[in-house]
C-alpha cells in the first residue's frame, strides 16, 4: 500500500439530540477530516448531523459503495435526550433562544428584554420529541443490527457528550492519524 494513509470510512449514528453534531465537529478538530470522509455526500451529512443512513436499504447501498470500516453509535437514554430537546424556548419576535438548563430566562416563560411570553417550537414539544425518538428507534434498529452482523458497530453509551467523547476519541486514535500531537482529549 506504500506510504499513503488508508482511509477510514466511518458513520456516526445516534438519535436526534444525542450529540452527533458535537462529536462530528470534535472529530474534525482532532483528526484529519479527509481520513473520515466517505465522499462528499457523507461528509455533508456528517457535518450536518443528519444521521444517514437511516434505513436498512440505505445502509446496504452505502456499504456496497464504500465498505464502511466503523460505525460509531451514540447511545444516549431517551429520557436524557427528551430533557435536552424540550429545554429550548424561543422569543418569536426577536428569535432569542433560551435553554432551561444552560441559558434560562430570568423569569420562566418570559423574554428577558421585552417581558413577552416565550414559545416552544412544535419540534421541541415533549410529545413531538417522543414521536421523533420512537421513529428513529424503529427505523434504525435494523440498521444497527446490520452493522453489528458486519462486525463494524462500536456503541458508546452515556448521558453527556463530554463523558462519551474521551471513549470515542480513544477508539479513533487506534484507527486514524491525529491532526497534531498537541490535540488533546478535552473538547
Amino acid at each position: 500500500m506504500g506510504a499513503s494513509a488508508r482511509l477510514l470510512r466511518a458513520v456516526i449514528m445516534g438519535a436526534p439530540g444525542s450529540g452527533k453534531g458535537t462529536v462530528s465537529s470534535r472529530i474534525t478538530t482532532h483528526f484529519e477530516l479527509k481520513h473520515l470522509s466517505s465522499g462528499d455526500l457523507l461528509r455533508g451529512n456528517m457535518l450536518r448531523g443528519t444521521g444517514f443512513p437511516r434505513t436498512l436499504p440505505q445502509a446496504e447501498a452505502l456499504h456496497r459503495a464504500y465498505q464502511i470500516d466503523t460505525v460509531i453509535n451514540l447511545n444516549v437514554p431517551f429520557e436524557v435526550i427528551k430533557q435536552r430537546l424540550t429545554a429550548r424556548w424561543i422569543h418569536p419576535a426577536s428569535g432569542r433562544v433560551y435553554n432551561i438548563e444552560f441559558n434560562p430566562p430570568k423569569t420562566v416563560g418570559i423574554d428577558d428584554l421585552t417581558g413577552e411570553p416565550l414559545i416552544q417550537r412544535e419540534d421541541d414539544k415533549p410529545e413531538t420529541v417522543i414521536k421523533r425518538l420512537k421513529a428513529y428507534e424503529d427505523q434504525t434498529k435494523p440498521v444497527l443490527e446490520y452493522y453489528q452482523k458486519k462486525g463494524v458497530l462500536e456503541t458508546f453509551s452515556g448521558t453527556e457528550t463530554n463523558k462519551i467523547w474521551p471513549y470515542v476519541y480513544a477508539f479513533l486514535q487506534t484507527k486514524v492519524p491525529q491532526r497534531s500531537q498537541k490535540a488533546s482529549v478535552t473538547p
